[in-house]
């Protein structure tokens, strides 16, 4: 459902997020050694974050990316909502142009189900409460 991009871009965040404190900010190239991506993507995920105030950047030689308090206080939708627009929660689940409750694909209904879902998730779900199961070790962002 989400693309490769959204994905990484919800675990830099909750990378910057669990690895911020007291003024520590990552560089590319730890971020992506932590997420499992190449340093190019990351790069261009973190621009792109940055622009749109989901995180925080300081340039020069101890600059890099971090997330203050009221960022980690966001939901996870705003991200999506970046990096995929809002279409990516009414799209056919077979990629269908016209598929409708009036002209319906073989799993319209079990789609749209799983779909809203995944949605009312990100919306419901902070930043900050997907680093916490991080932090404490129930959970990877890499695998």
């Amino acid at each position: 459902m989400l693309s490769y991009t959204c994905k990484m871009a919800i675990k830099a965040v909750i990378y910057l997020t669990s690895s911020s404190g007291e003024g520590k900010k990552a560089g590319i190239k730890e971020v992506a050694g932590h997420i499992d991506a190449s340093e190019h993507t990351v790069g261009k995920i973190l621009q792109i974050l940055a622009k749109h105030g989901i995180i925080n950047s300081v340039k020069g030689p101890y600059g890099g990316f971090f997330v203050n308090e009221k960022q980690q206080d966001q939901p996870v939708i705003n991200i999506v909502e970046i990096i995929e627009g809002t279409e990516v929660f009414k799209k056919c689940g077979l990629g269908l142009s016209k598929c409708s409750a009036d002209h319906p694909c073989p799993i319209h209904n079990d789609y749209q189900m799983a779909r809203d879902m995944m949605e009312d998730l990100f919306r419901k779900k902070k930043v900050k409460d997907l680093c916490e199961p991080v932090k404490s070790g129930l959970a990877y962002l890499i695998g």
